[in-house]
């Protein structure tokens, strides 16, 4: 029984050349580890680990434990000679308007340069693209071919399985006049046909995945150490005390199953990304990442590695012929995947760098909008356990993304900031550029390009905020981007969402977690904003999640020095009087979270004949019983603030947790964050 899986180490947890035993009950397993990221002090963050295991019955379980070893003696590297000697080959044919194009993964192993992702006595995997070509072996100009070929080494005189990994790409960042193809699409292995697909639509800079096994595919589902994996830092510590819903879970598989979603297809996640609202797949994780961690189920794995299968559908793929990698800021710093005025040109290298257009556009009409600040984690946690390199590519090509839709000069060109952006889009787009830095190879060549982004990213928060301490609340201002644009009592831009800042808040102590120590006194000094609104005096933690804060008196006023100051300025009418209700009573002078304030409010309610169920004591404002609500919102930043150990943070926290009403998180867990 054939088994690769990815697994993450805490620092020191695997010393540098030290090795991995497997046991299984009291059954030594060999295991094949490749290493492909170390923490700093030279000791494993990620390997894929590959295994032979006996043969298991169904519905049985074994647990495998990882025990440290002495390493194994090398083995020399493994070619695929014998497995083309005995037939192997994987054929993708490509029907555009009766024009045949086809690749072969045998003619690319024997001609040209093949790259070795794992090796090994186990397991070997050869990597080998190339465009499609015509029969008279003229190469399509867009569309190109991927193959991830895995071979098991026999074991005990059986043939060892192998796995054929295939992708589509129509991706070439500078190709000129890119358009989608429309074509009938066959794959075909020891020239068998194994999947079939007609009049498929392939968007542009989009692509497509497929995994195959000509023998029977091992039926078997690996469950991570959540436990583990938390106390890791690699993901978030999400409360374990939660039990995720078998509901929830059912319901999660009936809607990925009806969706039906294969080639350019899309399940579940919003295909028009800039749609406001309350959402599953936003956050450090998706909602169904999320239920994955907390529950191991085999169906939430199945929806969170399937929507990382699919995020190739989104049209926002830009591969750079020279590299083999999505393009490159620091290659072209002028680059923007849009032309507006003069601001992707190069003035040094005299030429345009913004990225090819569809002329006309109907040849470029997708289904999909894809946006910085609504963007899922798709593909973090899926190439974290499984080790497949298509979710690696996958997170690249959505961290870089970030950069390239920006203004050149607003990121400063190559390197990269990402203020520019909305702060929701700040926090998402840090998320995915320390994600990727993270758990990157250390020799891919993109480890390095995304650590300085993110690094450059870090300074200049720091020196903006931190050391320029240009507010005394810590909320994200006017500094990049024009954060203080919503509308208050005060008039026209005196306020600011507290729930997009809790956002950036959170994504920085994710990147404090996974290692970028630069990170924390960022953390430090944004953990005042989301603190201060829970613990702060003259501000009632009732409101601290509220949709918009008023953070000046007028447009042109300097910020509130307090917090006082700041709920005082935004518990007022829209016309700015007293915030009072029928009674007469101000909203102000109401005791912080007591059955007073509730009924106050419950008054506000009846002479809005909004029909609201009566308020309780101690719930705060922003959907309480919310998922997605606002205080769900602001949960992670508080448990990122309360890990920082600034003053009043635990206090803050505890707080927070003694709210009367709260979410069930155990339907949609993806902000079901807890100190650690």
């Amino acid at each position: 029984m054939p088994l690769t899986f990815g697994q993450v180490f805490a620092p020191g947890a695997l010393p540098a050349n030290a090795g991995l035993a497997g046991v299984a009950g009291d059954v030594l397993v060999p295991l094949q580890v490749n290493v492909k990221a170390k923490h700093p002090d030279g000791s494993v963050r990620h390997a894929i680990i590959s295994a032979s295991l006996p043969q298991i019955g169904a519905g049985q379980t074994i647990a495998l434990a990882l025990n440290a070893a002495a390493a194994p003696p090398p083995v020399a590297p493994r070619g695929p000679g014998s497995l083309l000697a005995a037939g192997f080959d994987t054929m993708v044919k490509l029907n555009l308007g009766g024009q045949l194009y086809t690749a072969s993964a045998a003619q690319l192993l024997q001609h040209s340069a093949y790259q070795t992702w794992l090796s090994g006595p186990v397991v070997n995997e050869w990597q080998v693209s190339a465009p499609l070509k015509s029969a008279a072996g003229v190469e399509h100009p867009h569309l190109s071919a991927r193959f991830a070929i895995r071979a098991y080494n026999s074991v005990n005189g059986i043939n060892g399985k192998v796995r054929v990994d295939v992708t589509i790409e129509n991706n070439w960042a500078y190709e000129p006049a890119p358009k989608q193809f429309t074509y009938d699409a066959e794959v075909l292995i020891y020239g068998k046909s194994v999947y079939n697909i007609n009049a498929l639509k392939h968007h542009q800079h989009a692509r497509w995945r497929k995994v195959f096994w000509p023998d029977l595919e091992p039926a078997i589902h690996i469950k991570h150490d959540t436990r583990y994996l938390i106390a890791s830092k690699a993901v978030p510590n999400y409360d374990q005390g939660l039990s995720i819903a078998p509901a929830a879970l059912t319901a999660m598989k009936t809607t990925w199953d009806t969706a039906k979603a294969g080639p350019m297809g899309m399940a579940m996640v919003n295909n028009y990304m800039p749609a406001t609202g309350g959402r599953p797949d936003i956050g450090l994780h998706h909602t169904w990442g999320a239920m994955y961690l907390l529950s191991m189920d085999e169906r939430a794995k199945e929806v969170s590695v399937g929507l990382s299968d699919l995020s190739g559908s989104w049209p926002m793929h830009y591969r750079d012929r020279n590299t083999g990698q999505p393009v490159s800021i620091v290659d072209y710093p002028y680059v923007r995947d849009i032309r507006i005025s003069s601001d992707s040109y190069n003035r040094v290298l005299k030429r345009w760098e913004d990225l090819p257009q569809c002329a006309p556009a109907a040849e470029c009409v997708t289904p999909y909008t894809p946006d910085t600040s609504h963007h899922p984690s798709f593909s973090y946690l899926p190439y974290l356990v499984t080790g497949d390199t298509y979710h690696l590519d996958e997170l690249h090509f959505w961290a870089n993304w970030n950069l390239l839709n920006q203004n050149p000069g607003y990121r400063k060109h190559a390197t990269g900031l990402v203020k520019s952006h909305q702060a929701r889009g700040q926090a998402w787009a840090l998320r995915s550029l320390t994600q990727a830095a993270y758990i990157a190879p250390d020799d891919h060549p993109l480890k390095g390009y995304f650590q300085q982004v993110v690094n450059n990213n870090v300074d200049w928060y720091n020196t903006t905020y931190v050391t320029g301490n240009s507010n005394q609340l810590g909320f994200l201002d006017n500094s990049g981007f024009a954060t203080v644009a919503y509308n208050g009592p005060g008039g026209l831009r005196t306020g600011m969402a507290p729930w997009q800042d809790d956002f950036f808040t959170s994504a920085v102590g994710h990147a404090v977690e996974l290692g970028f120590s630069n990170a924390k006194p960022l953390l430090d000094w944004k953990s005042r904003f989301p603190v201060g609104r829970m613990t702060a005096p003259g501000y009632c933690w009732i409101d601290g999640a509220v949709y918009a804060l008023s953070v000046r008196a007028t447009e042109t006023s300097p910020y509130f020095t307090t917090f006082a100051q700041a709920w005082q300025a935004t518990m007022r009418a829209a016309d700015n009087t007293d915030l009072v209700n029928s009674t007469g009573q101000r909203y102000v002078d109401q005791p912080c979270g007591s059955q007073q304030q509730a009924d106050w409010r419950t008054q506000l309610e009846r002479d809005k004949k909004t029909g609201r169920m009566p308020w309780l004591a101690g719930e705060m404002t922003g959907y309480a019983s919310s998922a997605e609500g606002f205080p769900s919102n602001m949960q992670p930043a508080l448990a990122a603030a309360a890990d920082s150990g600034i003053p009043n943070a635990r206090a803050a926290w505890d707080t927070f947790a003694r709210r009367t009403v709260k979410p069930d998180y155990t339907q949609r867990p993806q902000f079901a964050i807890v100190p650690r």
